[in-house]
């Protein structure tokens, strides 16, 4: 392994950025310019229909109060137009109208609109009335006028709108009991202006309208306040979660929240779930750390006190060279713990997982420990498939997997006796792929493999130096690679003394097939 462990670039960029977001829009707005105001919203959201609601409102009043005016006239207005008819009779074969002055006087008693009528005779000649005042216009379709019916419409005399009444009477009382094709009808109209009716129409809207004046800012106010109480628990939450101590991670209880708020907790509570996890694991590596620590530095500052009382050089030299071996341990005590650290900080979903081949992963880490097999006189050496044509590829984090490699490598040849010998070997079994490192050591006894993989474990008895890191590291990145571990003796040794291990990794298959194509 190195001798130091120094953080690549990108990985001290992420550092540095850890609580920036995770992705900004290329045209992103600041903060302020995006922010909304909850409370805002649904205000603007209820006025703003309110609002477009009011003059909608405002016109259908104005349409009703029309139609509730016009009512009374125009059922007066027919009065008129029955009792005109019943006016005009048929003397020795003319058409007369028998209205006289005193009658002409009441029809147009009306201090406010103008009242005008007109009888006509079957012909159309102009028995009595307003001459100018206007006809029916033709019926469509030719269809005949009916007898009896009071019909109305508006229309205009002297550019002043009026509303008319009219209808046709039946001259000849025999009609309706014989087949005649041609019955006799006159007309008969009366019309007045329309003053009196906008009068009354526009009282209706006062009547309706003002007091929606005086409603409507109460209403604004009722949902003012309605929302203001409808969101305080949110303000009550935010106080509740402001007034913890700083490392209070329980959950909040849902059942003092909103409903509709519940899901939010829910996922909050979640949230620190996770996060007290985090800082759980942050506590006890530093701890462990700490721990772990003492033991060399403290080795180091007493060899390095003998070295300073001494007088004899074999002595001294004797204090540096175990001086030397202390720090080699720190050294990669400490970079186990940096390697640990990075495993754990980098969960699944942060790993850039490429399409790889895992036996030239393999190959390349194999080929860094020669040197370090040939200090301890072992032979390490790399199996491929069986095929050489054939690529094992797994979706992964290729330095992540050299540092698992590495590790199992290492521990390996620290627990090997010289002579022996140490096998990476890379397979494939149906879609899955193998990773197995094979040693000829003392072996893992089965009550023991469940152990060795938590940290600073050390199996009793053994007196090969080490941290315990290692085989701790090779779980974290085996689990983010979706990647299970098994343990076995080795199938190959054939000394009941050192039965060997055999490490397996059973990678899952990828995600897509790869590509043949170059």
């Amino acid at each position: 392994m190195n001798a130091g462990f120094t953080p690549e670039p990108a990985q001290q960029q992420q550092q540095q950025h850890q609580f920036e977001p995770l992705y900004v829009p290329p045209n992103a707005e600041p903060d302020e310019n995006i922010r909304h105001s909850l409370f805002g919203e649904i205000l603007d959201w209820m006025l703003a229909p309110l609002l477009l609601l009011w003059p909608m409102s405002i016109a259908i009043t104005y349409l009703v109060a029309k139609s509730i005016a016009n009512q009374p006239f125009d059922d007066a207005l027919e009065d008129r137009v029955t009792v005109l008819g019943q006016q005009i009779r048929t003397v020795d074969g003319k058409t007369v109208g028998q209205l006289r002055t005193a009658g002409r006087d009441i029809l147009r008693a009306d201090d406010v609109d103008s009242v005008y009528y007109l009888l006509a005779g079957p012909a159309g000649e102009h028995l009595d009335g307003d001459r100018d005042l206007p006809r029916p216009r033709a019926n469509r379709a030719g269809e005949p006028a009916r007898s009896g019916t009071v019909e109305f419409r508006n229309d205009t005399i002297h550019g002043t709108p009026i509303r008319v009444a009219y209808a046709y009477v039946n001259l000849d009382p025999l009609h309706e009991r014989t087949a005649s094709p041609a019955p006799s009808l006159a007309l008969v109209q009366v019309a007045e202006t329309l003053d009196k009716r906008a009068h009354l129409a526009n009282e209706i809207i006062k009547g309706v309208i003002l007091p929606q004046f005086i409603i409507l800012p109460v209403i604004l106010a009722l949902v003012w306040f309605a929302l203001s109480r409808g969101l305080s628990p949110l303000a009550e939450l935010q106080q509740r979660i402001r007034a913890r101590p700083q490392d209070d991670l329980s959950p909040i209880d849902p059942r003092q929240v909103p409903e509709e708020i519940s899901p939010l907790v829910g996922s909050f509570n979640d949230m620190l779930e996770r996060l007290g996890k985090t800082v759980e694991m942050q506590k006890r590596f530093i701890a462990d750390a700490a721990h772990q620590m003492k033991t060399p530095l403290a080795g180091m500052r007493m060899q390095s006190e003998l070295a300073l009382r001494e007088v004899d050089p074999a002595e001294i030299h004797r204090s540096l060279e175990q001086l030397a071996k202390s720090s080699e341990s720190a050294t990669r005590l400490i970079n186990q713990l940096l390697a640990l650290a990075r495993a754990e900080n980098q969960p699944q979903a942060g790993l850039a997982f490429d399409e790889i081949d895992l036996a030239a992963v393999a190959r390349e880490t194999v080929q860094d420990w020669v040197q370090a097999s040939f200090a301890h006189q072992i032979d390490l050496g790399f199996e491929p498939p069986a095929n050489d044509d054939e690529r094992v590829m797994i979706a992964g984090q290729p330095l992540m997997l050299r540092e698992m490699l590495s590790n199992l490598i290492d521990n390996a040849l620290r627990y090997t006796p010289a002579g022996g010998s140490v096998t990476v070997r890379v397979r494939s079994s149906g879609e899955h792929a193998l990773l197995e490192v094979e040693d000829t050591g003392p072996g893992i006894a089965p009550t023991e493999r469940l152990h060795v993989f938590e940290r600073f474990y050390r199996i009793l008895g053994s007196n090969t130096q080490g941290s315990g890191l290692g085989l701790a590291i090779v779980r974290e990145i085996a689990q983010q690679h979706g990647a299970d571990i098994d343990i076995f003796n080795n199938p190959r040794s054939v000394s009941p003394r050192f039965p060997g291990s055999l490490f397996r990794l059973t990678f899952p298959p990828p995600v897509g097939e790869p590509d043949h194509a170059d």
